[in-house]
C-alpha cells in the first residue's frame, strides 16, 4: 500500500488544524499538555483560566509550591504528581522564552515523554522529530491496517517510515482528529470516513 497517497484525503481534511487544548503561548501549551495526560482536553480547558489567572507566566509558577494550586487541579488524574512536575519545570527552565524546542531537551523535563514533546513541537511550529501518538492514534492506525503493532513507539516508528518528515507534525493530529470525530472506539462512523476506501477495518466490517 502506498500510504502517502492513500492518506491524502485525511490530510486534506485535517492538516493544519490547531490542537484542541486552548492555549495562547508556549508556557500555557506546556502546562496544559502535562495536565491533559489521561484526561480529556475539554476538562483541562475548563480549569485553564483559573490556573493562568493565578500563574500567568513560568516565572510566577516557579515561585509556587505544588500544594498552592491543588485546589485548581484537584479533579485532574495524578494531580499531585503533575503539580510537582510543573513546579520542577518552572524552576529549572525559569522563563517562558527558555522553554525547550527539541525532542531531547523537552523529554529531559519532568513529566514529558515523546507524545507530549511531539505535541509541543508541532504546536510551536518547530521541525518535526516524530509523530504524535495518542489514544486515538493508537486505535486508528491499526484499524486502517498501516501496522499491526499496538505500542506507541512502534506505531510512531512505522508512521515515520511510511510518511515524509514534512508530514509528521500534521500526521499524528490528523489521525487523532479522525479518531475523535469518526473512528470512535465504539460505533465508528465508517460511512462518513474519507479513508474507508483503504481501511482494513471497514473492509472486514462489510463482509
Amino acid at each position: 500500500m502506498d500510504w502517502l497517497s492513500a492518506l491524502q484525503p485525511l490530510f486534506t481534511k485535517y492538516k493544519g488544524r490547531k490542537h484542541p487544548l486552548d492555549y495562547h503561548n508556549r508556557y500555557e501549551l506546556i502546562v496544559l499538555v502535562i495536565l491533559s495526560s489521561q484526561m480529556t482536553d475539554d476538562r483541562i480547558n475548563a480549569l485553564a483560566p483559573a490556573f493562568f489567572g493565578r500563574y500567568p507566566t513560568l516565572k510566577s509558577l516557579a515561585a509556587a509550591q505544588p500544594e498552592d494550586f491543588y485546589d485548581i487541579i484537584r479533579s485532574v488524574r495524578g494531580s499531585k504528581k503533575k503539580a510537582r512536575w510543573l513546579v520542577d519545570i518552572a524552576k529549572s527552565v525559569g522563563d517562558d522564552e527558555k522553554i525547550p524546542r527539541t525532542m531531547d531537551t523537552l523529554t529531559a523535563l519532568a513529566g514529558i515523554g515523546r507524545k507530549s514533546a511531539n505535541v509541543i513541537i508541532r504546536e510551536s511550529g518547530e521541525k518535526a522529530e516524530g509523530v504524535i501518538v495518542d489514544l486515538h492514534v493508537l486505535r486508528v492506525v491499526p484499524r486502517l491496517g498501516i501496522t499491526r503493532e499496538d505500542k506507541p513507539e512502534k506505531i510512531e516508528q512505522k508512521l515515520m517510515e511510511v510518511l515524509p518528515q514534512e508530514l509528521w507534525n500534521d500526521a499524528g493530529m490528523s489521525f487523532s482528529f479522525l479518531g475523535r470525530e469518526l473512528c470512535r472506539p465504539t460505533d465508528p462512523r465508517c460511512e462518513e470516513c474519507p479513508l474507508n476506501p483503504v481501511c482494513a477495518y471497514y473492509r472486514k466490517s462489510r463482509k
